[in-house]
């Protein structure tokens, strides 16, 4: 068959008599015909070769008729058949049309074909407001700001339009403060700004974390009556949310007369971005009350919540919901659904979910490749980022950040280091301080504490709070006092409320004895009303959680599971279980040290998982804190004693322990 262009060519030159009559477009509200109309419908529906076929002579003798064919061509998303659009267009000598021309610019602007649409703009022999806007646009597309600013300043008149392309185009740059002056700008130069306005300079606010600007911006929205405007509402609830101000966004929806699925999705997001999952939880299931219905961004938050819960029901529950909605094929949700299956430690799980969605993206890659990292699996992660170079994925930091953490939780310290050199000098990634967090990591793990404290005083980026500590973990793991104490000042300068480095400042003193050091941390604590964060475990049966807490003796079935423990405990001795005394960093005597290990929060959790599952399922335990070696040296014991696998997520990774021994090797 012929292309296009030519078929349609050499059947419309027979008709060119009627060029003559072409008219220059106009909004003349004249009756159209019939067979413009059916052709108008075939275009909106994307039928654009039978629209031709059928109606060449009306387009000859209309030729603006061909915007309906450039706008249908959009969607096609094919360079060829717009040039051979283009081709007809200028054959039918339509192209210095100015309605006809600006059509044409903002298809190939929408291509992405920059060159094309800027070659179309200089042949304009008349331009106006609109033709400026579509190339400003264009620029902003292809995220070209210098591009866009350029034609932007050079524009001989600017509407709301011009003003609002700009202002949107830099807060999705992430050049917020920026935006916030074009706003600025263009209220001095006396342009109205219209809903688009206000909710971009409203995302604007949301990024720079500015909640005393957002609520000017929230008082113009007021006095110009533009808050019931759902787009605006839902902008200026993020913007509140953003900032942390989650009553002030909650009253906002509230207010809203009818809540669509962007309101709920606001809300539910505000929920996640402020630490309150249990308040995603419950903000969805109202929304499945209030009969909206969940799209692919719902999704993403829900499950990341399911994630934080690790409530595996829930996210099952979730995942079906989703399948119904046809929402996992989107990578999105696929990277959620792995990151939630592998925080409730179901490795396997996580695995089907990436394998069964067909669009993979480097989000996606970079979720799995975390997946396996959190599980202690270093081998599989570079196994997996070597298909992912393989298929031609782009990586990004992201994705190094992934392989850097399971290089350090598995001992490839080589292979780390071979990374972050390939990160730097073959793919020319800046790394931020998370990379040098993991690096520093890294190395304290595998004993090179002063490369470590080297990496951290010569990197380019500020130390925050989390990397000294890294390094205050690695050392008391070593036992390098002096460096601990170092660590422990620097943290304790950045952050003087940051419990955790007291803690491991006075578990350094308790390891030497010296309790009177002991002493001293625990009066700076209360001096500087610092509270310790106490050791929670929980686990969930049957769709319902259980907490515990050390020495908790008002749980419910604290009684109990204190009698099974002190059976579990005699057993485990008889098979050379003997109690890490070390692990109680407390002036105490032995009984004391024994009580206190028996009834830590990890072991209540699995004597009541034990007590309440089926013989031969595997147990699944979260913790917040890192698991201690004794409860480490316990579980191998009872994994055996039980031939139960028993799955313990703590702050740093995942345990499996299984038939007496762990994934990780002892080494976390």
């Amino acid at each position: 068959m012929l292309p296009l262009s030519r078929r349609l060519t050499s059947a419309n030159f027979k008709a060119s008599h009627l060029l003559s009559s072409k008219t220059s477009f106009s909004s003349s509200s004249h009756v159209l015909s019939r067979p413009t109309v059916e052709f108008i419908g075939l275009c909106s529906s994307g039928h654009l070769r039978e629209a031709f076929e059928r109606f060449k002579l009306e387009i000859w003798s209309d030729p603006n008729l061909f915007s309906h064919l450039i706008q249908a061509c959009i969607p096609k998303n094919s360079l060829p058949l717009a040039r051979q659009l283009h081709s007809l267009i200028v054959i039918a000598g339509c192209s210095a049309d100015k309605f006809i021309a600006n059509h044409l610019m903002n298809l190939y602007c929408e291509y992405g074909e920059l060159d094309q649409a800027e070659a179309l703009f200089g042949r304009m022999p008349r331009r106006n407001v609109m033709s400026c806007n579509i190339l400003l646009k264009g620029y902003l597309k292809a995220d070209n700001l210098e591009g866009a600013r350029k034609v932007f300043e050079e524009m001989p008149d600017r509407n709301v339009p011009s003003w609002n392309a700009m202002i949107t185009g830099y807060v999705q740059s992430k050049r917020n403060g920026e935006a916030l002056s074009f706003f600025s700008e263009m209220h001095k130069e006396g342009f109205l700004p219209d809903v688009f306005t206000v909710s971009s300079v409203l995302g604007g606010c949301a990024g720079l974390r500015a909640l005393y600007a957002g609520r000017q911006a929230h008082s113009y929205a007021v006095k110009s009556a533009f808050e019931p405007n759902m787009v605006v509402a839902s902008s200026l609830a993020h913007m509140y949310m953003k900032c942390g101000s989650l009553g002030e966004g909650e009253a906002v929806i509230r207010s809203m007369p009818v809540k669509h699925v962007v309101a709920w999705n606001t809300l539910i997001a505000g929920k996640a971005l402020n630490g309150s999952p249990e308040g995603v939880m419950d903000q969805y299931n109202l929304m499945k009350i209030a009969g909206q219905v969940p799209d692919k961004i719902t999704f993403v938050s829900v499950l990341s919540a399911c994630s934080d819960l690790a409530t595996l029901g829930q996210g099952q529950q979730v995942h079906a919901e989703a399948m119904k909605r046809g929402a996992t094929s989107a990578a999105g949700v696929a990277s959620s659904l792995v990151s939630m299956y592998s925080r409730c430690g179901c490795l396997e799980e996580s695995m089907k979910a990436f394998s069964e969605c067909k669009e993979k993206d480097v989000v996606l890659w970079s979720s799995i490749l975390a997946a396996h990292g959190f599980h202690g699996k270093g081998e599989k992660v570079i196994e997996l980022f070597e298909e992912m170079q393989e298929k031609g994925i782009e990586v990004n930091e992201i994705t190094f950040l992934s392989l850097l953490y399971a290089c350090s939780h598995c001992g490839l310290k080589d292979k780390g280091v071979e990374f972050f050199t390939m990160m730097v000098e073959r793919y020319e990634l800046k790394p931020r301080l998370e990379h040098y967090t993991c690096m520093v990591d890294l190395l304290g793990r595998s004993g090179s504490l002063h490369e470590a404290e080297e990496t951290i005083r010569s990197m380019p980026a500020k130390p925050d709070a989390v990397i000294w500590k890294t390094l205050l973990f690695a050392s008391m793991v070593h036992k390098n006092t002096e460096m601990a104490k170092r660590a422990a000042e620097e943290v304790l300068r950045v952050d003087p409320q940051d419990s955790a480095s007291y803690v491991l400042l006075s578990n350094i003193h308790a390891s030497a004895k010296r309790w009177k050091d002991v002493s001293e941390v625990r009066k700076s604590m209360r001096d500087q009303n610092v509270k310790k964060e106490p050791g929670i475990s929980w686990v969930e049966i049957k769709n319902r959680v259980y907490q515990f807490i050390m020495l908790d003796k008002s749980h419910p079935h604290y009684a109990e599971i204190n009698i099974y423990l002190k059976e579990l405990i005699a057993e485990m001795k008889l098979r050379g279980y003997i109690p890490d005394m070390g692990s109680v960093l407390h002036d105490m005597d032995d009984e004391e040290k024994e009580h206190n290990l028996v009834h830590h929060s990890e072991k209540l959790a699995i004597a009541f998982a034990l007590m309440n599952t089926p013989a031969g399922s595997p147990i699944r335990v979260m913790k917040n804190l890192r698991v201690c070696r004794d409860c480490h040296v316990a579980i191998k014991y009872i994994s055996e004693i039980k031939a139960r696998q028993i799955i313990v997520r703590d702050s740093s990774r995942f345990h499996h322990f299984k038939n007496g021994s762990c994934s990780c090797g002892d080494y976390w």
